[in-house]
């Protein structure tokens, strides 16, 4: 009798492990050695690379042990691969004579290309404010777009996006500091160099970056030609007038030739040392050197605290009552700190 069954075959245990095996194979992000000459920088890269010391040190540590960390790289269509992150690495490669670089290549859109260039490169130090400016504002309008995207299929009803709040998450920065960075993308260059070689501040700066470029151009001219630079009150003046609409060359130039408010003077701070001095025992800096309570940019006066302290303290002072004292003077100094940063932040 004929069998009407019909013939089932199975796959081996061999077949399905081994196939399972290659798939995650596959996936498995793979370290590959890569020519030099097949490298290429990322479009509008914001970060400079400079032969300097330290790539002179890199150079020389890839020639002693080759390059320890590859580097991050996409395919391009028109052939070779875009460094992602690497563009020192690469560098440093060719001065050591190398003809190769280890890299993990993947296949990245242009925005999470951009976001992982910009992290990659915002942990390294000595970072110009240019650089981060430039790779903050990059970060910032691929995250736009990103969140963009995201809004296509999330609720009518709902917290809106931040695209500054999302690129400060992890930087140890405010929003608002964000958004101030990427206000120096608009400093014409001469000005934006000046930044860089710290001959102009930040936070002028920042001020300085709503003027127009053909005042910008104006300014710097009035800079070179009187061999000043604009101060925070300064700027933000120019600034308002600026906005106004009442800037004018002659109002740039005597702005700059007003003679700007004096430091104290040695007798002032002397006198203001030795009455804090006899109020509260001096502190051991790191470098051995005694000081007033300081925190690094403020001097804090003593007046205002005097009205929190127990009077107990001053009377028949002991080395355990001095102790006591000294810590709550550092504790009410800390506190009265961020209270004065909250206060500047506020009005900037």
């Amino acid at each position: 009798m004929k069998s009407g069954g019909k013939n089932i075959s199975l796959t081996s245990y061999d077949d399905i492990f081994s196939t399972e095996e290659t798939h995650a194979d596959s996936n498995r992000e793979k370290i590959v050695e890569i020519a030099l000459s097949e490298l290429h920088p990322f479009k509008n890269h914001p970060f400079r690379v400079v032969d300097d010391d330290r790539m002179w040190e890199t150079a020389e540590s890839i020639r002693d042990y080759g390059v320890l960390v590859p580097g991050i790289v996409r395919p391009r269509p028109e052939g070779g691969y875009e460094i992602i992150a690497g563009h020192r690495r690469k560098r440093a490669s060719e001065l050591a004579g190398k003809e190769t670089m280890p890299v993990i290549v993947r296949n990245l859109d242009d925005d999470a290309a951009i976001i992982i260039m910009v992290d990659s490169n915002l942990q390294r130090e000595n970072i110009l404010p240019s650089e981060r400016a430039f790779a903050l504002k990059m970060k910032m309008e691929a995250v736009k777009r990103q969140g963009e995207r995201t809004d296509l299929t999330s609720c009518q009803i709902g917290t809106k996006f931040r695209a500054d709040i999302s690129v400060a998450d992890g930087t140890g920065d405010s929003a608002r500091t964000i958004q101030r960075f990427i206000r120096l993308t608009h400093l014409i260059h001469p000005l934006l160099d000046m930044v860089d070689e710290r001959k102009i501040a930040f936070s002028p700066a920042v001020e300085l970056s709503y003027l127009k470029p053909e005042e910008q151009t104006e300014l710097m001219d009035n800079i070179s030609k009187q061999q000043v630079t604009p101060s925070f009150s300064q700027a933000q003046r120019m600034k308002k007038l600026s906005q106004e609409g009442q800037l004018s060359n002659e109002q740039i130039f005597s702005i700059l030739s007003e003679v700007k408010k004096p430091e104290k003077n040695m007798k002032q701070q002397s006198e203001a040392k030795e009455h804090s001095s006899s109020l509260i025992p001096e502190q051991e800096t790191p470098n051995g050197k005694n000081t007033l309570i300081t925190d690094g940019y403020i001097k804090l006066p003593i007046e205002p605290f005097l009205k929190f302290l127990p009077k107990s303290l001053f009377q028949n002072p002991t080395p355990e009552s001095q102790e006591k004292m000294t810590k709550l003077f550092l504790r009410m100094a800390e506190l009265y700190k961020k209270y004065i940063t909250r206060k500047k932040e506020q009005q900037r």
